[in-house]
């Protein structure tokens, strides 16, 4: 079952996003950079371990970027990612956000839930705050996708 991340998980979730991120398969996170944004994330938990999670961060009044979607080597494949995304999404509806967007290693993932890729050009100037921080600006290869809400 998805929860709201707690500051107990922050340490796990760390781990595990980094995991990937040593593969080159998605951003690196720090503890301040997830302890800082840690409303944004959630989890799901089994036996006291965090096995996925993923973020919604609102970036402006028009958008917001789904990220930082992982699951546990161990645990992929069985649908938790797909649960992290659907209730990602029903909390931008909640929000009435007029659209949502993602940057990713893995497009067709979130082409199953209504993404659709575009130029990252398209995405508006507030989107790229945190890439600017980010050891791949201004050579990002992740592939942008948006998502309309209406």
């Amino acid at each position: 079952m998805v929860r709201r991340a707690k500051i107990k998980d922050v340490p796990q979730l760390v781990k595990m996003v980094n995991q990937y991120a040593a593969k080159g398969e998605m951003l690196a996170r720090s503890l301040s950079q997830v302890y800082n944004s840690i409303r944004d994330y959630v989890v799901i938990e089994e036996n006291g371990q965090v096995i996925a999670c993923g973020a919604l961060h609102v970036v402006w009044d028009n958008i917001a970027e789904l990220r930082t979607v992982a699951v546990a080597p161990d645990y992929v494949g069985r649908g938790f990612g797909s649960q992290i995304v659907e209730y990602l999404i029903q909390d931008a509806h909640e929000l009435a956000l007029p659209q949502i967007f993602t940057l990713t290693y893995k497009p067709a993932f979130f082409e199953k839930f209504g993404f659709v890729r575009v130029d990252k050009k398209e995405l508006p100037h507030k989107a790229w705050q945190d890439c600017l921080n980010c050891p791949k600006f201004p050579e990002c290869d992740e592939v942008a996708l948006i998502k309309p809400m209406r």
